[in-house]
């Protein structure tokens, strides 16, 4: 990576678009020690709890898009409330605003990640991700609070590990002041959504960047691991068969299509991408089932349950029931369902490591 990571971006303005979670929300004050954070390749989320119990959810956009260093444009965006930052002399602007202004000018965002890590090929990855994560978290309540932070499993069908991933968001947070604490991805599904089967059963984590699995039994992971395809690659491939941008795939992927029933050509690209990448996470799990040894004996059928920002799309669990009934799956299930909140699911996941840890 290019030098500009380790050099301090200059900021002139505050720069996080954060929305909160259809849950009850918390005060900033009083709240329970522990923070959960969700680093996603398309969204960061954060988690806090107070002490009455209600959670606060935060989320962001995982973009940025660098534009003309100008009076007027700066003046522009002042007056329509679009936050950016300065960044080594040039004007960034982050989270959803760069998405929207990227489809505007027809233009791709810049990613800090790729295919579920930080990206090998963005120079300005680390200054935008440590921008966004003071703006997520904030200051810890204590210094060296626990701060629980997803982190894929190693996966099947690439050639790399996490390690390199993990360490740099290590790096960031006790820069903010707390203490990391690495959790894989779909352990966190696990811990979010399976409390009532005992955390027994699969949670899958359906991101940005890669696919997330881990096969639980009594909270124990007994396997673990991620395939390298996800809501970009269903993207990447819309963009190519249609010959648009990536940005404009991934906006006509987030406006209300159901796979169930596209209703154009650009539907149904959508829709066979997904169903393709649906079959092969399917495939991908019998098959690790069958070709593991020390995998346990579940006394009774267990729940799948999916969640992330690509389980979203109209139609996605039924596709998915759709495909699981044309393999022949190694264990018996009674269920398939969605994540309560799909989309801060393992930020929930991490928030319940972190008070658990207390």
């Amino acid at each position: 990576m290019g030098n500009n990571q380790s050099q301090s971006p200059e900021f002139e303005h505050e720069a996080v678009n954060s929305a909160e979670a259809p849950a009850s929300v918390g005060t900033q004050s009083g709240l329970e020690l522990g923070r959960g954070l969700d680093v996603g390749t398309a969204n960061l989320v954060s988690a806090a709890q107070d002490v009455e119990g209600n959670v606060t959810i935060k989320i962001q956009r995982n973009a940025f898009i660098d534009i003309e260093t100008d009076d007027y444009t700066r003046n522009m965006l002042t007056k329509l409330n679009v936050q950016y930052v300065v960044l080594n002399g040039r004007m960034v602007v982050v989270g959803d605003p760069a998405f929207e202004l990227a489809n505007i000018f027809n233009r791709e965002t810049r990613r800090p990640m790729s295919d579920g890590v930080i990206s090998p090929n963005e120079q300005d990855a680390l200054p935008i991700e440590k921008l966004l994560l003071e703006n997520l978290l904030g200051t810890p309540t204590v210094e060296g609070e626990n701060c629980y932070f997803s982190i894929p499993a190693d996966p099947i069908d690439a050639e790399f590990n996490v390690i390199y991933h993990k360490g740099l968001f290590s790096s960031l947070l006790k820069q903010l002041g707390y203490t990391p604490k690495p959790l894989l991805e779909g352990h966190a599904v696990v811990s979010s959504e399976l409390a009532e089967d005992d955390f027994t059963g699969i949670g899958i984590s359906c991101g940005g960047g890669m696919f997330n699995i881990c096969v639980s039994y009594k909270s124990i992971p007994a396997l673990t691991f991620s395939t390298s395809r996800g809501g970009d690659w269903i993207d990447t491939n819309v963009a190519q068969v249609l010959g648009i941008k990536k940005s404009r795939a991934t906006a006509i992927k987030e406006k209300g299509v159901n796979i169930l029933h596209p209703r154009n050509r650009e539907e149904e690209a959508v829709e066979i991408y997904y169903r393709n990448l649906i079959s092969y996470t399917l495939e991908n799990i019998k098959r690790r089932f069958e070709s593991s040894n020390g995998m346990p004996s579940f006394p009774d059928p267990i729940e799948i349950v999916c969640a992330g920002g690509t389980s979203m799309i109209g139609g996605f669990i039924d596709v998915f029931k759709d495909e699981f009934k044309s393999i022949n799956f190694p264990i018996e299930v009674k269920n398939i369902r969605m994540a309560e909140d799909p989309l801060f699911s393992v930020s929930k996941g991490c928030l319940v490591a972190a008070l658990s840890d207390l």
